[in-house]
């Protein structure tokens, strides 16, 4: 490090007028230089496509397919409310307040907005004040090598000081960390976004799934009734000798299988239930959801163009802010290559006597500036650089990744709400023909015309429509929940905080220590 110091102490007043005004013209003519490269946001890949690739436009003749328009009204604020279901609607709301993992990020994001003022504090100058007594003794000592009878002289010295340095910040190195830091606040707004549409989503399938177990368990009751009649059936037949004890058995069998499937489901509500009132910040042993049928059907997901998704998606922001964040670390770096200039001036009271401490002739003072100049660092800076540039062209190609990704998911729920909307209609025909011959053949079994082997065949046949017609309709349901994730919810860029919003400090009662 290679610096001078210019000492004021020992000039004149006129002089040290001159030379205090000279080193503040300095720092007004340098203060607007910022070293480092703006920053443009890097283009994205975007379909040049006016709709998505599997929009319901383009399927317009799908018989019964309903479609939104693509420019309809997009979703805001709450999203879920579109599924008209005022019960998760309840949810959702004391999600929003109660949610613990949203909370880990909103303090992240508070702890950012902090170290902006952290940051933003090098502006300013740093002003320090102290006391201090010293009561000192020396041995007496005469000459060197040569001692005498003295008991020794004893001194005080009492300082009152007042210090002030200020570093200005003449190439922009503060500026660009407080870009920054900036930056990185937003990053945190964004991530706290979309962890909040995460959990919101996660709440939503999960309610969708709970009430599709509960659909399932009325489904397998009803099935377990009609095995208790047919076991009865069978064994009033054996006792009459019109049927055989193997026919008895293989409808005991069905019987109990029926009801370890049954007691089955009760297994997975219970563990779903549970991870509600997780989502809620609540005790699972204190939380439970009533049951209640599967009536919900999945509503018309307005999508809009793929040219705004880079608006709405919050994990798009989280990337195009982390490569503003690289960009200004990179104007950092590019400062540490020019000098340093710090000024100071120090004064106070110094006194053997503390009645004296406050006199004229106790005050104390030195006014002076300096600057310093890194001529060898064995190419720290320069690799320090390369590092920050590396960092960013990451950035960039995480951000495009991103954009990718956003697209893919789109298009594949968009594809998976179609499909599935078309195999719940016709797995629904074939559960309609899988129940008619059931009659048929119950009937046939119960007049002696068939054998109990053929009623269990399209017993089991049914069943098994029944719950592949369930599980399409739950996942049709949860593949819209998930459409309309992957849109970025109700959210908008719009909603990001600005530069001077998350500089601003945050009120009172988000400032406190939670008990």
């Amino acid at each position: 490090m290679l610096g001078f110091r210019i000492s004021t102490a020992k000039m004149s007043p006129l002089m040290q007028s001159y030379v205090i005004a000279a080193a503040s013209l300095l720092c007004l003519s340098l203060a607007a230089c910022t070293v480092g490269p703006g920053y443009h946001k890097p283009s994205a890949p975007t379909p040049v496509a006016p709709n998505y690739k599997e929009s319901p436009v383009n399927f317009q003749d799908a018989e019964g397919w309903k479609v939104a328009s693509p420019h309809d009204e997009m979703l805001h604020g709450n999203w879920w409310e579109v599924f008209q279901q005022p019960e998760l609607n309840d949810l959702e709301q004391q999600l929003n307040i109660n949610n613990q993992t949203i909370k880990v990020y909103f303090e992240n994001y508070l702890a950012a907005r902090a170290i902006i003022r952290e940051t933003r504090a090098q502006y300013y100058p740093t002003v320090t004040i102290g006391a201090g007594f010293t009561r000192a003794h020396s041995s007496g000592t005469l000459a060197s090598g040569t001692t005498g009878n003295s008991s020794g002289v004893t001194t005080t010295d009492i300082t009152l000081p007042l210090s002030i340095s200020w570093e200005p910040d003449l190439f922009g190195r503060v500026r660009n960390a407080v870009k920054g830091a900036r930056a990185a606040a937003q990053v945190s707004a964004a991530d706290l976004e979309n962890e909040r549409l995460l959990e919101q989503a996660t709440l939503a399938e999960t309610f969708f799934e709970i009430r599709g177990q509960d659909e399932l368990q009325r489904i397998l009751d009803e099935t377990v009734k009609a095995d208790e009649e047919v076991l009865k059936l069978a064994i009033a037949r054996y006792e009459v000798g019109t049927d055989n004890e193997v026919s008895v058995e293989q409808a005991r069998e069905t019987l109990e299988a029926a009801r370890a499937t049954a007691t089955n489901v009760g297994l997975i509500r219970a563990q779903y239930e549970h991870a509600i009132a997780m989502l809620l910040g609540k005790a699972a042993t204190d939380f439970s959801m009533p049951v209640r049928p599967f009536t919900v059907d999945p509503p018309q997901i307005p999508t809009g163009t793929p040219s705004q998704l880079l608006e709405r998606r919050p994990d798009i922001a989280v990337a195009e802010r982390q490569m503003a964040q690289a960009n200004a670390n990179i104007g950092v770096g590019y400062a540490a290559y020019y000098p340093t200039l710090t000024l100071g001036a120090t004064g106070g009271f110094a006194s053997s006597a503390i009645s004296k401490l406050f006199n004229a002739s106790s005050r104390t003072w030195s006014v002076g500036p300096s600057i310093s100049e890194t001529v060898f660092d064995a190419g720290l800076r320069r690799a320090t650089i390369e590092q920050y540039v590396a960092t960013y062209n990451a950035d960039v190609a995480n951000y495009r990744q991103t954009v990718l990704n956003a697209f893919q998911q789109v298009e594949d729920y968009l594809a998976a709400t179609r499909l599935l909307w078309q195999e719940v209609r016709q797995q629904s025909t074939a559960v309609d023909a899988a129940q008619k011959a059931y009659d048929l053949e119950k009937g046939r079994y119960e007049t002696g015309l068939d054998p109990y082997l053929n009623l269990l065949t399209t017993q089991t046949t049914l069943l098994s429509a029944q719950q592949t017609l369930l599980g399409l309709k739950v996942q049709d349901v949860t593949s819209a929940v998930q459409l309309v994730e992957a849109l970025g919810g109700g959210w908008n860029a719009s909603q990001l905080p600005t530069a001077q919003q998350v500089t601003e400090r945050p009120p009172q009662d988000q400032r406190t220590i939670q008990q």
